[in-house]
């Protein structure tokens, strides 16, 4: 959500989200809950954030009527639920509501509430991610499958193509058949490369030289058709929006994206593109935000592996003590990313 989502959030009093981020108002210096029943602050005195912890590290104190501070227990029963089906991937609604306590109806609407998804499409999630790591072992797509519990080659393919990006083969083959179009522009951050398959953005690069630029694309897609085209009508849309968005006139970027991932990448990537502009956020409150608080280093290794700079921003994590470093185009650019958007907020 941005932040008009969370302030819509707010004046609701919106129960369903809670534990998902938390206001503070400046001229009382208190942070509470989207839900508290106090009397509702100016919009231009609040300021959002991710969680708790943040809120007091910028000065603020917790609210005394809603205890923002205090865990949300439907949070610690996804993690539960989580942990249960990555070791049981064939449980169903039941036998998981069991687990944890919870009628299937009132899980499978918690589970969906925090995660996003349903218990079943996490399963799934985690199934093609161990499919993925099978693949890339050199096993066949074959014995692949029924390895990682699909019981028919049709199962995969109805659902290889929306979450591997390409079929089973084509990715154990490195993306051969993919068809890239890739063009480079001036930036405010330097050239900047940007390639797309019909789908989506499926690479942004920056940098001083074209030559590197254009071979950390080919290192990324080894096997892909790569051509490079300024001509795609889709492809110039969306390096336009781009390099507005670093000029600071498009504050939120939201393009289609075509890229290969782990289930736990994408929900590292979807807390990312869910971080306010302006805002910034560190590696351990991404990892508690997705109920693994001790994934920080997991994290970080997603936010390494992120080909998609900019348009997934990870840019906006920083280090807990507020240094800024490990950034894969270097420290000096994303210092003056987070520059640009906090002028702009």
């Amino acid at each position: 959500m941005y932040e008009e989502d969370y302030w819509q959030a707010v004046l609701n009093r919106d129960r369903s989200s809670n534990g998902r981020f938390v206001y503070a108002v400046r001229s009382t210096g208190i942070y509470c809950n989207p839900s508290c029943s106090s009397r509702k602050p100016k919009r231009e005195q609040v300021v959002f954030f991710a969680r708790p912890e943040e809120a007091e590290e910028a000065g603020f104190r917790p609210c005394k009527r809603c205890s923002p501070k205090h865990g949300d227990p439907q949070l610690e029963i996804v993690q539960q639920t989580c942990r249960y089906i990555e070791e049981h991937l064939e449980a169903g609604l039941e036998e998981l509501g069991a687990q944890v306590g919870l009628s299937p109806f009132h899980l499978q609407r918690v589970f969906k509430r925090v995660m996003g998804i349903s218990p079943r499409q996490y399963a799934e999630a985690k199934r093609l991610e161990q499919l993925k790591e099978q693949l890339k072992e050199g096993e066949t797509v074959t014995g692949a499958l029924y390895e990682v519990g699909f019981s028919s080659s049709s199962r995969l393919y109805e659902r290889a193509p929306e979450q591997l990006g390409m079929t089973p083969t084509a990715y154990r083959n490195g993306g051969k058949g993919m068809h890239i179009r890739y063009t480079i522009v001036d930036s405010p951050l330097g050239r900047l490369l940007v390639g797309a398959t019909e789908k989506g953005v499926c690479a942004v690069c920056i940098g001083d030289d074209d030559a590197q630029l254009e071979a950390a694309l080919k290192e990324e897609y080894a096997r892909a058709e790569i051509q490079r085209d300024g001509e795609n009508d889709a492809l110039s849309r969306w390096v336009s929006a781009i390099v507005r968005h670093l000029e600071g006139q498009e504050p939120h970027l939201d393009l289609p994206i075509d890229v290969q991932a782990t289930a736990f990448q994408w929900r590292v990537w979807q807390e990312l593109r869910n971080i306010p502009y302006g805002q910034t956020a560190s590696y351990s409150q991404i990892a508690k935000a997705m109920g693994q608080p001790k994934a920080v280093r997991a994290v970080a290794n997603a936010c390494a592996n992120n080909p998609v700079a900019i348009v997934v921003p990870c840019h906006r994590v920083i280090h807990s003590n507020g240094r800024v470093d490990g950034y894969r185009w270097g420290s000096e650019r994303k210092k003056k990313l987070l520059e640009q958007e906090a002028r702009g907020k």
